[in-house]
């Protein structure tokens, strides 16, 4: 997660504040749930009726996206006045990277298995499977407000990325085979989540006021909380647990699909 964003759109600052994530994600819904389940037509008020903020945020983001190429318009096949949101691949992989990772995450847990998250390679799966995912969140609450830490980080500019990364950190100087921690200098988090030095700096001052870990000066990590990793750890086991069910549904759609076809 803490990777570098793999498009030339500042995609952390777009994505990772959690109400305009989740409107990308609520419009991702919206479209494979018409596309491919023939719910109600993608349009712009029907986002506005279940992305959590208020509709003129929420078109005021659908513009940022429509300009960065992630989001177009298309009419709709029956009704060419009705205007509907498609997202587009590169949005869709974005937005459902953290799927893929725990999955992957999953799959380095049991070996034994058939890699999972190589079946979200192709934008309809992934379509799919955030589309039960978000139908989950509308039904039964978003699954990260059991863990107020993480929310914490999610509700902030690259919070997330951020909490990743400093947490990954941790692992490499704790356990064996881990990949090596990314540098946690003001200079190197700024650059690579898109943001201001200053903005990490506050981020990295807020955890270590609340207790939760320390990053001193020139990156180095001296202390993360055992309370703090192990609600993170929790937390992945719940969405390791939530996509690999997701996954299991995806699958058993696409094959039926197959065999009507």
């Amino acid at each position: 997660m803490a990777e570098e964003a793999p498009i030339a759109w500042p995609v952390y600052k777009l994505f990772d504040q959690l109400h305009r994530y989740v409107v990308a994600y609520m419009l991702i819904h919206n479209y494979y749930a018409w596309s491919l389940h023939g719910a109600a037509a993608p349009t712009l008020t029907a986002l506005q009726k279940i992305a959590g903020s208020s509709p003129r945020q929420t078109a005021g983001f659908v513009a940022a996206l429509r300009a960065g190429q992630f989001v177009t318009i298309a009419p709709e096949p029956g009704d060419r006045r009705t205007k509907l949101l498609r997202p587009e691949p590169a949005m869709v992989a974005e937005i459902g990277r953290s799927a893929r990772l725990f999955l992957a995450a999953l799959d380095e847990i049991q070996p034994e298995l058939p890699p999972r998250h190589l079946y979200l390679a192709d934008p309809e799966r992934m379509g799919d499977l955030m589309r039960g995912s978000a139908a989950a969140v509308l039904a039964d609450g978003t699954l990260l407000h059991g863990f107020p830490r993480v929310l914490h980080f999610a509700e902030r500019d690259c919070g997330y990325p951020l909490l990743t990364a400093v947490l990954g950190a941790h692992l490499a100087e704790t356990t064996q085979d881990s990949p090596p921690a990314l540098p946690l200098s003001l200079r190197a988090l700024a650059q690579r989540f898109q943001v201001s030095p200053a903005h990490i700096g506050n981020l990295l001052a807020e955890a270590e006021r609340a207790g939760w870990f320390t990053v001193r000066d020139g990156g180095r990590l001296v202390e993360v909380a055992d309370d703090f990793c192990a609600e993170f750890e929790h937390w992945s086991a719940g969405q390791m647990a939530h996509f690999e069910a997701l996954l299991r549904e995806t699958e058993r759609f696409f094959a039926g699909k197959g065999a009507a076809a």
